[in-house]
């Protein structure tokens, strides 16, 4: 069932990436020239009541906020890039307060030319990732109740790579390397949950890395962009690599207002031998704050 799962994956990446992809890595302009920066803001939400309502429905009221500062360099041959990426939200449905979103990502990422004009770039990269609040399963408790499965630094994962970037073109970038991966859990007691034994904080281990980015215009003012990211690790079998899938279209209304669609699947086994799957549509307030 698990290698059946992960080829239904693997089959979906690839119909996708042969029609468009874009990233959450980060892809530094050929034109730029010197620093770049930029950082946006979105407050997001929605609301719904009933009272005597003759087809039914559930109050709700959600709200979510994110933000993303990027910074860029590039210089000749030699660029730079690092990307924060914050993002929190809740929804309230039907009295009951449940996490909608949640996530910290730090990435850092520098790149040389083998030579001027080249495609090919080698790369070096440091990502992190973690979540702000607890995460629950909700009402998953025999006797009723939400099981805790997830909180701050538990899981938190840090990523170090080096290897090569094919830049095909401007909107797609492939690249293959080596890289090592720590895993940290704040509280033991979910350690189990992410691959570790009962009681153990901290792993560390070393594998393979490839990614695929594709980012495009698809209609004026909308742009769609994907990232798949791979980890094979040297000590599990190929059949438990890692890979995480995420999507994101965003159609910018005017200068204020914007609405966006994400969609994520990502293939953990130490979290699960099922697909994960997460999808997100928005529309909310969206500012430049630089």
């Amino acid at each position: 069932m698990k290698i059946f799962t992960k080829t239904l994956l693997l089959i979906a990446i690839t119909f996708f990436t042969a029609n468009s992809l874009q990233a959450q890595t980060i892809v530094v302009p050929d034109t730029l020239v010197g620093w770049t920066q930029t950082w946006v803001a979105n407050l997001n939400g929605s609301q719904a009541s009933y009272s005597n309502w003759s087809e039914g429905g559930v109050n709700t009221v959600s709200g979510a906020a994110s933000t993303v500062y990027t910074k860029m360099y590039r210089k000749e041959q030699y660029t730079f890039g690092f990307r924060t990426s914050l993002r929190y939200g809740q929804s309230r449905i039907d009295g009951n307060t449940r996490k909608s979103d949640d996530l910290i990502s730090i990435r850092l990422r520098n790149t040389y030319d083998l030579q001027e004009d080249s495609k090919i770039a080698g790369y070096g990269a440091i990502q992190f990732r973690t979540q702000f609040a607890d995460g629950y399963n909700y009402d998953a408790k025999v006797a009723g109740g939400d099981s805790l499965i997830s909180g701050f630094f538990s899981p938190a994962y840090l990523t170090e790579g080096a290897g090569l970037e094919y830049n095909a073109n401007p909107n797609l970038q492939l690249e293959a390397g080596l890289a090592l991966k720590q895993t940290f859990i704040s509280d033991g007691d979910l350690s189990p949950n992410y691959g570790l034994p009962e009681g153990e904080t901290f792993r560390s281990e070393g594998g393979l890395t490839t990614g695929i980015s594709f980012q495009t215009t698809v209609a004026e003012n909308i742009q769609y962009s994907s990232n798949i990211e791979t980890f094979t690790s040297f000590t599990d079998p190929v059949s438990e690599t890692d890979v995480f899938w995420s999507n994101e279209l965003v159609g910018q209304i005017n200068s204020l207002i914007s609405a966006s669609f994400q969609f994520e699947m990502r293939y953990d086994d130490d979290f699960s031998s099922e697909v994960q799957i997460k999808q997100v549509l928005s529309a909310g307030i969206s500012v430049n704050l630089y």
